[in-house]
């Protein structure tokens, strides 16, 4: 089962649409505005890349997931391991271990394509960190990679693989590189909960390397609680994502069975998505391209949850977050946004809803996310309003044997 999993895109850079709305200038170097991080890299070679990845749910065995689904060229893996993580790149001791695929130390992944390697004796403790490293000795064209990784990556020249600790990588980023999933040997009563959505179910904005995502901060509790610590979460946003139409990653609808029915003991999705659609189509830089209506949107998350229901997969709907003030809002967007929230509450589709559109809402203009939760965009959450979104979120309809009624929707 995945106890940490990421949705694979191909290497871009999104430019939002038109100019940024104005905000309050926030210093640089915060803890709530990191230093914006450097362009993608377009290409490695000769290169050991250690990446850090925070799991869910524990176990005494693991195995890790390698994509090269956006690629032109097969991938040459020369070396793979993983550990336990200490501190920046450093893992514990005793806890390194090098990774096979199919038997084999080293692995061709052809383009388009993912692998999983053999599974290896790793005791995974639940909300731990993960050092995962590949060696990728030849060039790999333009890297399969997932864009808001929230966790520094290190980087050095040659095979350090199994080194203790990267001294002085030569390049850092906030992104995951080749890397879909880990998945361990849980428990034969565990389950997968699947964070479905756009960049702010991906954690946008959140502060790097401290886990303050909404599902992250989700998990937390998820554990916490006896009723559901045999439950995982993973999360499966994408920033930029739209339901109806390809913008960063492929739309939603296209990715649900690779990103969440491809995925092994999902009970669960969360689903959030929408506000991209509305926002790319109504305001600033719009293009006719990109025109929707509500109910067109409200069409596309109905298909989603139809076709989880068909694969077994209850569907928590989340409702759409206030954006005024934001680059891509107009006031023909907000009606729109109010339209598809309307659905989500009272339409029946969802096992679950939680309105996250009530909880980070400024009681004093519900148009705009409160004050103390904006952290500069007035449309992503800063690390307190993801922690108030996860805290919203009733576990009870996670309980085993638990049947949601209409009424309770």
């Amino acid at each position: 089962m995945a106890t940490w999993a990421a949705s694979p895109q191909e290497t871009r850079v999104l430019i939002p649409p038109g100019p940024p709305a104005p905000t309050s200038p926030v210093p640089q170097g915060t803890a709530n505005q990191p230093p914006a991080p450097p362009p993608p890299i377009m290409s490695f070679q000769n290169q050991t890349v250690r990446m850090i990845v925070r799991t869910s749910i524990g176990g005494r065995r693991m195995r890790v997931e390698l994509s090269n689904a956006f690629a032109t060229k097969p991938l040459m893996v020369g070396a793979a391991h993983v550990a336990l993580r200490e501190k920046d790149s450093a893992i514990v001791t005793g806890t390194d271990r090098s990774l096979a695929f199919s038997g084999k130390p080293s692995f061709t992944i052809p383009p388009g394509a993912q692998v999983l390697s053999d599974a290896v004796d790793l005791t995974v403790p639940p909300l731990s960190d993960l050092a995962i490293s590949l060696y990728l000795p030849g060039e790999t064209g333009s890297p399969t990679m997932h864009n808001t990784g929230l966790h520094t990556t290190y980087i050095s020249s040659g095979d350090m693989a199994s080194a203790a600790a990267i001294a002085n990588p030569a390049m850092t980023r906030a992104a995951w590189y080749f890397i879909s999933a880990v998945h361990v040997a849980a428990p034969a009563d565990a389950g997968l909960i699947v964070a479905f959505g756009d960049s702010i179910t991906d954690g946008a904005t959140s502060t790097v390397d401290s886990d303050k995502s909404w599902p992250s901060q989700f998990a937390r509790r998820v554990l916490a609680n006896p009723a559901t610590a045999n439950l995982a979460v993973v999360n499966e946003g994408i920033s930029g994502n739209r339901v109806l139409r390809d913008l960063a990653g492929a739309n939603a609808l296209a990715r649900l069975d690779r990103d969440v029915f491809s995925q092994p003991g999902v009970k669960w999705m969360t689903l959030m998505e929408g506000i991209n659609d509305i926002g790319r189509a109504t305001g600033r830089g719009a293009q006719a391209s990109d025109a929707v209506t509500a109910d067109e949107v409200i069409a596309g998350l109905r298909q989603i949850v139809e076709r989880a229901h068909l694969h077994g997969i209850k569907v928590l709907g989340a409702t759409l977050t206030p954006y005024e003030g934001a680059a891509y809002y107009s006031e023909t967007g907000e009606p729109m946004r109010q339209a598809v929230n309307r659905w989500i509450r009272t339409g029946g589709a969802f096992d679950a809803v939680v309105d996250f559109d009530s909880v980070v809402r400024d009681p004093a203009n519900a148009l705009q996310i409160k004050p103390d939760f904006n952290i500069r965009d007035h449309l992503h959450p800063n690390d307190a309003g993801y922690q108030a979104m996860a805290d919203a979120i009733d576990l009870a309809i996670f309980g085993a044997g638990r049947t949601v009624t209409a009424a309770s929707r």
